[in-house]
């Protein structure tokens, strides 16, 4: 396995410092690592001098920064003309990181969503009536201004149309060049506890722990994930993090999947635990 890590910007040779850790577990596991421009393949400008040779025939994992869809879909197929296999191919990079790819599969056990195809009135008013009435959380394909939570996250009711007109306008203006797809409507659901980060690798739950925003309230005792297994493999991703919360009535609900290779390991969570899990599962597959 090959494990790719984003440079640091000032000595682009070494990996950059947020993924030094994994990259240092990466070799002492005897992986080959590489680094890679994160900032040249987020441009998109000349992206083949953002990743350098890379040994043939190698299966590469990326461990770093978020890519939009687009932007892996172009290191992926830089990959490919170098003679190495993206772990994660560019469809199922755009299925786990953008909602409307997982939702279907998870859709029993997450919030209800509706999302629009783009950021129109018109179209976010259709999503909105579809939802119904009540209070909803919004956020596009990939993310929420949740850290602005009254002004651009949550909606009171959304069947008050020019409110929730002005959360969605707020939350655009405020990811501005990030925002990606549609608006997404949630309906909101009451959580009591602290989100949990489960990691999957083919399938198969490999690390639970803290998400990165609470890395110190971490899950205690053993969470049975029996129940979640099944829509997790409907997925069918190789490397995947759902995060987990428990809601008011005592049943615990799936808050988001994202794929594992852009997802935060927290503090807390050994490098050497999520390298060893990647290659785990490589070793599994290739069997």
């Amino acid at each position: 396995m090959l494990l790719l890590v984003p440079s640091d910007p000032l000595r682009p040779r070494r990996p950059d410092e947020h993924f030094a850790a994994e990259a240092r577990a990466a070799r002492e596991a005897g992986l080959t690592v590489a680094v890679v421009d994160h900032d040249g393949l987020a441009r998109g400008e000349e992206p083949e001098r953002a990743v350098p040779s890379l040994p043939v025939g190698e299966t590469a994992v990326y461990r770093g920064w978020m890519l939009t869809s687009d932007r892996y879909a172009a290191l992926a197929q830089l990959l490919a003309e170098r003679g190495v296999t993206a772990r994660t191919s560019a469809e199922q990079y755009r299925r786990a990181h953008e909602l409307p790819g997982w939702y279907p599969a998870l859709a029993p056990v997450t919030p209800r969503s509706v999302w629009t195809t783009g950021p129109g009135r018109a179209d976010f008013d259709r999503a909105r009536l579809e939802l119904g009435a009540g209070p909803a959380v919004l956020r596009d394909y990939v993310k929420s201004a949740k850290h602005h939570w009254d002004e651009a996250a949550f909606i009171p009711d959304i069947a008050d149309a020019d409110h929730a007109w002005r959360v969605a306008s707020r939350m655009r203006q405020l990811r501005d060049d990030d925002f990606v797809g549609g608006f997404v409507l949630r309906e909101f659901e009451s959580f009591t506890s602290a989100e949990v980060r489960t990691w999957w690798v083919e399938g198969r739950c490999v690390l639970v722990g803290p998400h990165p925003d609470t890395p110190e309230a971490r899950p205690t005792g053993r969470l049975d994930l029996d129940w979640l297994a099944p829509f997790v493999g409907a997925v069918a991703l190789p490397f995947v993090t759902v995060d987990l919360a428990l809601r008011a009535d005592g049943v615990w609900r799936v808050v988001e999947l994202g794929d594992g290779q852009v997802s935060d390991r927290p503090a807390g969570v050994a490098p050497a635990e999520i390298i060893a899990a990647l290659a785990g599962g490589e070793a599994a597959v290739r069997a």
